[in-house]
């Protein structure tokens, strides 16, 4: 698996997950710029992810939703802060309504992924910062930090098949 550590840190508010890949950075690029494949690995395997609308422009808005088991639509937006392809990320994530409106009664979360050559391959750093510790520990009770190594885990193998 190419999830190489998920780190707590609590004193930080962040949650932090490494992953190696034996890819170039510009086709791990590729899994987070187009939404086709985003669906693929978004999302733990039982979860499956269907991007509707997707603007990987600094100010953009990507909103999705995932498919439990049961047919239930877990919805879900991110407002894209920062893109420079192919190396890095940033973006708030949150919980939307079935129409794609934020749900403020859940909370939200900043993301910044980095993408860096290593060993023939690339690296990516996922780093989730949280507003409060209560909002930490919501979101990992939720299982964030297992439905994202779950996720993560499937990049693995839409980069063999590429």
């Amino acid at each position: 698996m190419s999830v190489t550590s998920v780190d707590k840190d609590l004193d930080n508010l962040t949650l932090t997950l490494i992953a190696d890949f034996a890819a170039p950075t510009d086709r791990v690029w590729q899994l987070w710029a187009d939404p086709r494949q985003l669906e693929r690995w978004w999302g733990p395997p039982t979860y499956p992810a269907t991007f509707e609308q997707h603007d990987l422009t600094p100010g953009g808005t990507v909103t999705y939703f995932m498919t439990g088991p049961d047919g239930e639509r877990f919805h879900g937006y991110w407002t894209v802060g920062s893109v420079d392809a192919p190396s890095s990320l940033a973006f708030t994530d949150g919980f939307a309504d079935e129409n794609g409106r934020p749900n403020d009664e859940l909370p939200t979360s900043d993301t910044d992924v980095r993408l860096t050559e290593r060993d023939g391959g690339t690296r990516m750093t996922l780093t989730t910062h949280f507003a409060d510790r209560a909002q930490m520990d919501q979101l990992i009770a939720m299982g964030m930090d297992e439905g994202l190594r779950e996720a993560v885990g499937q990049m693995d193998g839409l980069l063999v098949a590429a």
